[in-house]
């Protein structure tokens, strides 16, 4: 709403359907020859004559989208006129717009005119096989339909810094083709503006504006809205910018994709003022609005290509990963690796417990992979990791950007970027925008002044990641988490099937006394190491053990397989509870390094009720005494096997008739949600006070189980009859 005009033509808003005239530009007298005071408030008809004023009511009362019509034509005394009409919202109503420019060129202005024009354009932008050309040949045909003395194709970055990315030009001048210019030469209003009105023009960068009177709506009491206006005097600042340049006149066509504005069709003009009349200037905006069907036309077609290819690297990966006799981190970086999907110096997939690379990854690999885990997004972006990550840059030197996919139990696939240095070379230093002049007590706005070359060397970035590289990530992460699915089904039902098969298929029944166990998975049915056993020994004793091997799956079933296997062997070789957990712990140490266990081993003499107990790492053993009391055993407890002291304590003890121990693992009483106070207090209820009544151990088990619990339960309940 600048409240002025160019005064290369004359500004007119009248009232509808009478066409009174209820602003003006104050140059009406240069141009028609008549005084402001003598147009304002009175018909179109006196200041524009009869013929020119039915003309244009009758086209406002047959058009109804007047600007897909313009120009009208109009004849003023003995001028001939381009009449450029639109509506613009005053308040409650509408006001007609009439612009009058002295009119020039291909008369009468019409589609084949404006076709013949850009015919040949047309023909060559259909030809071009690449943007490059497509660039080159719109900036070379522009400039010979408009004249101007150099036309430039200007895109811009995410950031709206610009780049030229072609130019036509007199051939006396000074190149800009390749530079670069900062997001601030062209501030945000002006980009939103460029978004509605497609062409501006400056006829004469020297113009003196011409104020439109009055400048305030009497109704409104706000200036008019001159957005759409051909004739909209521009910013102060704007003008001395392109002075700054040397530039006499200019023109900008935008170009759009998805109604965003995404570069420009930049016209200077330097020998000075440059008037190209309206049709001339429509014919440009054909021109730059089929550059713009045609860029998006490759962006999609290329796009189209890259999600082809994309999607077939994604299916053999996807293939590849469904193999359940290879590991899942090492399908991911096989003969087609997650690089082929999205590029970059090296990846790291840790999956299943595997973790695994290709290319070029830092040696330090935990801490990278712990970072990720940390995240709260699920698919992490960075390309400049000195700046946005200090702590994690400092860890891995060598990187500068990553792509990460963040994925369930601390597993994740995370490409890798070095460093890209790389020159950008700017029209005028972009750093020293120097937009605050101070004269005398008065602080206006300005413009950069210089715009020699000024090359920037830019550190410490990596190639930036495109929009459709973080895409295909995040459809490969989708379909991931399909796979890990899939192969956690499948290990599920493995490691199901290894634990049944090794628990013992019945117990001992032995006269005078009662052995009960059960064991239930974890929920959702994740199967982890817990075992018991009960075992007749060839002296006569009983042996009762309950185990827990750390973590889940398949890998801690067969952990707790071998274990279970061994401890029987040390156990028919005569060994004591004690012997028998330091054999283990040095089998443990010496074979499974990365596993840890907890158990507890008690032998029982079946004749007087003498019991020999053992434990690592385990929970004490709950111990039942005629009348119904329980407590827990007072007992020393060794370090878990595979750091265990080598010397486990042993405890004795004689269960009398009524008596009996429960053996259980940590998953029945310590939970997320149950401290482990409050559950072995839980548990100690279940036999408080059943003397002479049976216990139910399936009660037991559903009275004492934290439904939140995320680990597998096994209990042992060992009676000695009355």
């Amino acid at each position: 709403m600048p409240g002025s005009i160019q005064p290369r033509g004359v500004f007119l808003a009248v009232t509808e359907p009478d066409l009174v005239v209820r602003h003006v530009s104050q140059n009406l007298p240069e141009i028609l020859g008549h005084a402001v005071d003598d147009a304002l408030g009175h018909p179109l008809e006196r200041v524009l004559g009869a013929d020119a004023a039915g003309a244009i009511g009758h086209h406002v009362r047959t058009w109804g989208n007047l600007r897909a019509r313009n120009p009208l034509v109009v004849t003023v005394g003995d001028v001939e006129l381009d009449a450029v009409l639109h509506r613009v919202l005053n308040g409650d109503s509408t006001l007609l717009v009439i612009e009058l420019e002295p009119a020039s060129g291909p008369r009468p202005f019409s589609f084949p005119n404006t076709y013949q024009a850009v015919r040949g354009a047309v023909e060559k932008l259909n030809h071009a096989h690449d943007l490059a050309q497509l660039y080159e040949i719109t900036a070379r045909e522009v400039r010979a339909l408009t004249g101007f003395d150099r036309v430039m194709i200007y895109r811009f970055d995410d950031e709206y810094n610009g780049e030229v990315v072609a130019e036509a030009k007199r051939p006396d001048l000074n190149p800009f083709l390749g530079l670069h210019y900062p997001a601030s030469d062209i501030p945000p209003q002006a980009r939103a503006l460029y978004e509605k009105n497609w062409v501006r023009l400056i006829s004469d960068v020297g113009y003196t504006p011409a104020r439109i009177v009055p400048g305030l709506d009497e109704e409104t009491g706000l200036p008019l809205d001159l957005t759409h206006s051909i004739l909209r005097s521009v910013s102060p600042i704007h003008v001395e910018y392109l002075g700054n340049m040397g530039v006499a006149a200019s023109m900008s066509i935008s170009l759009l994709r998805d109604g965003r504005l995404w570069g420009l069709i930049a016209c200077h003009h330097y020998a000075g003022p440059h008037d190209p009349p309206f049709g001339v200037r429509a014919a440009a905006e054909f021109l730059g609005s089929s550059l713009s069907l045609r860029l998006v036309a490759r962006v999609e077609e290329d796009e189209l290509e890259a999600r082809v290819r994309a999607a077939g690297t994604l299916a053999t990966l996807l293939t590849a990963g469904r193999d359940e006799d290879r590991a899942l981190a090492s399908t991911l970086v096989g003969r087609t690796s997650v690089l082929d999907l999205v590029p970059a110096q090296g990846a790291v997939v840790s999956a299943d417990g595997v973790v695994d690379h290709v290319g070029r990854v830092p040696a330090d690999r935990t801490a990278l992979l712990a970072w990720v885990a940390e995240q709260d997004a699920e698919v992490v972006v960075r390309d400049a990791l000195a700046e946005q990550e200090p702590a994690l840059a400092a860890l891995v030197p060598e990187l500068a950007g990553l792509l990460a996919l963040r994925l369930p139990d601390g597993q994740a696939v995370v490409w890798l970027r070095h460093e890209a240095v790389h020159n950008v070379d700017w029209g005028g230093d972009p750093h020293n925008k120097a937009i605050a002049v101070r004269e005398g007590d008065d602080v206006r706005l300005s413009p950069r002044k210089s715009f020699a070359l000024w090359r920037e060397t830019v550190r410490g970035r990596s190639e930036p990641w495109t929009e459709r590289e973080v895409r295909s990530a995040e459809e490969l992460r989708a379909r991931l988490l399909e796979v890990l699915l899939e192969r956690s089904r499948l290990q599920v039902r493995a490691a199901e099937t290894v634990q049944r098969s090794l628990l013992p298929s019945s117990v001992p029944d032995p006269e005078g006394w009662s052995v009960h166990a059960r064991y239930e998975p974890a929920a959702g049915g994740r199967v982890g190491g817990d075992w018991y056993d009960a075992l007749g020994l060839p002296d006569g004793r009983l042996a009762v053990v309950v185990g827990d091997v750390a973590g889940h799956g398949l890998s801690a079933a067969a952990a707790m397989g071998q274990i279970r296997n061994a401890l029987r062997a040390y156990l028919l070789r005569g060994d004591s509870p004690a012997q028998t957990l330091a054999a283990l712990d040095h089998v443990v140490r010496w074979t499974m390094p990365f596993e840890m266990a907890t158990v507890v081993v008690a032998l029982v003499d079946l004749s007087t009720g003498e019991v020999e107990l053992s434990a690592a790492g385990h929970p004490r053993p709950l111990l039942l005494r005629p009348g119904g009391s329980a407590t827990l055993l007072d007992h020393a407890v060794d370090r878990p096997l595979g750091v265990g002291s080598g010397e486990p304590p042993t405890t004795t003890l004689t269960l009398p008739p009524g008596g009996g121990l429960v053996l259980y693992s940590d998953g029945l009483v310590d939970s997320r949600e149950t401290s482990l106070r409050d559950g072995l207090r839980r548990l100690s209820a279940q036999f408080d006070g059943t003397d002479g009544r049976p216990v139910d151990i399936d009660e037991v088990l559903r009275e004492c189980r934290d439904p939140a619990s995320v680990d597998d339960v096994t209990l042992l309940l060992l009676c000695r009859d009355r």
